[in-house]
C-alpha cells in the first residue's frame, strides 16, 4: 500500500527540503570557497583540511552547550516555535553574509555562527515529529522528510553550481558568483520554513511556570540524572555519540578531503549531487523497510556498511573512487539518519521532545567536534590526509558494539 503523508505531514517534510540545502552547501561548494580564499592567503593544502576542521569542530561544541538548554526551554508550551523562528532567521542571514566575506579567518567566523543557528533549529524540528504524526508513522515520515530534503537540496544546488562553474562565460567574478550562490541558498531555506512557521501547534509540552529561564535548568539538570537510570536511553546517546559522529565528520569533511587530495572540484560537486540523487530512492526505501523489520536491525546494518565506508576511504585516491566513496554515502545516509531520529522518538517521553533531542544533538552534531578534530589532528601529525579520514572507522565499531546493547536493555517505566 502507498504511504500518503498528511498536510501537517508534509509541511513539517519541507522544512527538511529547504534546511538540507545549507547541509548541501556546507559539504559541496563552501569548502572549495573556503579553499579558493586560503590559497590566495598562502595556506597549505593540510593546513586548510585543518582549519576547515576546526572550525566546524568549534561550531558543533557550541550546538552542544547551548543545544539542551534551549531544546528545555522550547518544551514550554508556546516557546518551541518563536525560537525556532529565531534560529532559522539568524541562520539564513548568516549564511547570505558569507557571500561579502573575502577573507578566511572572518569566512570561517561567519560560517560558525550559520553552522551553530542551522544546527540548533534542526533540534527544534526533530522534536516537533512527535506533534505532526503517530508513533506508528513515524519511521515512514521520518524517511520521508531525509528523502525529500536529499532530492528537493539538488533544485538550488544545480542553480548554484550553475552560476559558480559557468561565472567566467556569464562574466561575473568568483567572489560575486559565490553571493549569489549563498543569498540562493538562505531564500530557499526561508522559503521553505514558511508553512511549519505558519501552522505548527505544539501538542506536547510543559505548561508555563513562574521562572522560566531557572526551572529549564532545574528540569535539564534533572533529566541529565534520571537518564543514566534509563539505561535504553543512555546507551543509545552514547552509541549514537559514536556512529553519528562519524556520519557528520564524513558529510562536513568530504569536499575538503577531495580537495585536499587535489582531485577535480567540479568532478567532486557532481559525484555528491549524485549522492543526493543516491539517498533520496535509498531513504524512502528504508522507511518502507522499517514496516517489515524492526528499525534496529536496519540501524546495525547501515552502521556496518559506514564503516565500511571509512575503511574504503583510507584508500582513495583517484576521481572515480571518490564517485564510488559519494554512491556507497547516498545509500545509507538517510536510512541511519532518519531511523535513528525516530528510534529516539519512541524511546523518550514526547512532552519532553525538546529537551531530549538538545541532549541527542550533544551526542549527534554537536559531538561531531571528536571526529573532525581526530582527523584534523592526525592529518597534520601524520601529513597524510587518508590516515586522519581512516580513523573514523573505530567510531562506526565502538557505535555498533554500544548500540546492540542499548537495543538489549529494558525500557524504562513511565
Amino acid at each position: 500500500m502507498r504511504f500518503r503523508l498528511n498536510k501537517k505531514e508534509k509541511q513539517w517534510v519541507l522544512y527538511d527540503v529547504g534546511n538540507s540545502a545549507f547541509t548541501m552547501l556546507v559539504s559541496t561548494i563552501m569548502p572549495i570557497y573556503f579553499n579558493y580564499l586560503a590559497d590566495h592567503a598562502g595556506l597549505s593544502d593540510v593546513n586548510y583540511l585543518a582549519y576547515w576542521g576546526y572550525a566546524v569542530s568549534i561550531a558543533t561544541l557550541l550546538v552542544a552547550v547551548s543545544g539542551p538548554i534551549l531544546g528545555t526551554m522550547a518544551d514550554t508550551r508556546g516557546y518551541k516555535k518563536p525560537i525556532f523562528t529565531v534560529t532559522i532567521v539568524v541562520g539564513a542571514l548568516a549564511c547570505v553574509t558569507l557571500g561579502l566575506a573575502r577573507q578566511w579567518l572572518l569566512f570561517l567566523i561567519i560560517f560558525v555562527i550559520a553552522k551553530v543557528f542551522y544546527s540548533v533549529s534542526l533540534i527544534f524540528y526533530d522534536s516537533m515529529l512527535a506533534d505532526v504524526t503517530t508513533e506508528e508513522r513515524m519511521d515512514q515520515v521520518s524517511s520521508q522528510g531525509f528523502a525529500w530534503g536529499y532530492i528537493g537540496s539538488c533544485i538550488p544546488f544545480v542553480a548554484c553550481l550553475g552560476i559558480v562553474l559557468g561565472a567566467d562565460r556569464i562574466g561575473i567574478t568568483m567572489e560575486m558568483s559565490m553571493f549569489i550562490a549563498f543569498l540562493i541558498i538562505a531564500v530557499w531555506w526561508f522559503l521553505m520554513s514558511l508553512p511549519i512557521l505558519k501552522n505548527y501547534k505544539q501538542i506536547y509540552c510543559i505548561e508555563v511556570q513562574k521562572h522560566p529561564v531557572r526551572n529549564t535548568f532545574l528540569r535539564l539538570g534533572k533529566t541529565l540524572r534520571n537518564v543514566k537510570k534509563e539505561k535504553k536511553v543512555f546507551l543509545f546517546l552514547f552509541a549514537f555519540f559514536f556512529y553519528i559522529d562519524g556520519v557528520y565528520t564524513i558529510i562536513d569533511m568530504a569536499t575538503a578531503y577531495g580537495s585536499a587530495l587535489g582531485l577535480d572540484s567540479t568532478g567532486l560537486l557532481l559525484a555528491l549531487l549524485l549522492t543526493q540523487v543516491v539517498a533520496f530512492p535509498c531513504a524512502i526505501l528504508f522507511g518502507r523497510l522499517a514496516l517489515k523489520y524492526r528499525g534496529e536491525h536496519l540501524i546495525t546494518i547501515c552502521i556496518a556498511a559506514y564503516m565500511g565506508i571509512a575503511v574504503f576511504a583510507f584508500f582513495l585516491h583517484a576521481q572515480w573512487q571518490f564517485w564510488t566513496l559519494a554512491v556507497l554515502v547516498g545509500m545509507f545516509q538517510g536510512g541511519i539518519q532518519a531511523l535513528s531520529r525516530s528510534y529516539f522518538t519512541k524511546i523518550i517521553p514526547s512532552e519532553q521532545s525538546g529537551e531530549y533531542f538538545g541532549l541527542l544533538d550533544i551526542c549527534g552534531k554537536g559531538a561531531a567536534f571528536m571526529g573532525t578534530t581526530i582527523v584534523s589532528i592526525v592529518s597534520q601529525v601524520t601529513g597524510d590526509i587518508n590516515k586522519g579520514v581512516g580513523t573514523i572507522a573505530i567510531l562506526f565499531l565502538v557505535g555498533i558494539i554500544l548500540f546492540r546493547m542499548a537495543v538489549r536493555a529494558p525500557e524504562a517505566v513511565r
